[in-house]
């Protein structure tokens, strides 16, 4: 009989630190997709491109609450999304121009603060990024793409480290 061992999404890659960045896997207690349907609303939702203490915004009218989810009772789809996703921390000086090489809008803290995120390319990859702090972001993508992500922000901080 074979034996099943549950990994993360991102066991074995990381922790990995190059130059002055690190990336460490970020495992969430539960994730939740909370979908409001049309014309209605949930508290503490999240406007677009913004987080709130319990939900990031991951595209138009849809959004993950961290943690169990809100009761939403008959306004919004909920869909258990805890295993779905690979999520990692990147972080140190430097950060914003390891993911320069690789997403196409300006995450510089002038134009992207803390608490703001975007569902965007992140090389061939679609992501959730989110600034945590000053040189700190979050990157969601879906977990088959665990290795590739991983793979390519470890070539964009070794560009970025051998400058």
């Amino acid at each position: 009989m074979a034996e099943l061992i549950a990994r993360t999404p991102l066991a074995g890659l990381l922790p990995v630190t190059i130059g002055t960045v690190t990336m460490t896997e970020v495992v969430p207690d539960r994730l939740t997709l909370i979908a409001p349907f049309r014309g209605q609303q949930v508290a503490g939702f999240p406007t677009p491109g913004r987080t709130t203490d319990t939900m990031i915004w991951v595209g138009q009218g849809q959004a993950l609450a961290l943690g169990d989810a809100p009761d939403v009772g008959d306004v919004a789809a909920i869909t258990d999304q805890t295993d779905a996703f690979a999520t990692l921390r990147i972080a140190g000086a430097g950060v914003e121009d390891v993911l320069a090489r690789l997403v196409p809008i300006d995450l510089r803290a002038s134009a992207f603060a803390i608490g703001h995120t975007a569902r965007t390319l992140l090389g061939h990859m679609i992501a959730s990024v989110t600034r945590r702090g000053d040189d700190a972001f979050e990157v969601m993508v879906m977990r088959s793409m665990a290795q590739t992500l991983v793979h390519d922000l470890t070539r964009a901080a070794q560009g970025v480290a051998l400058r």
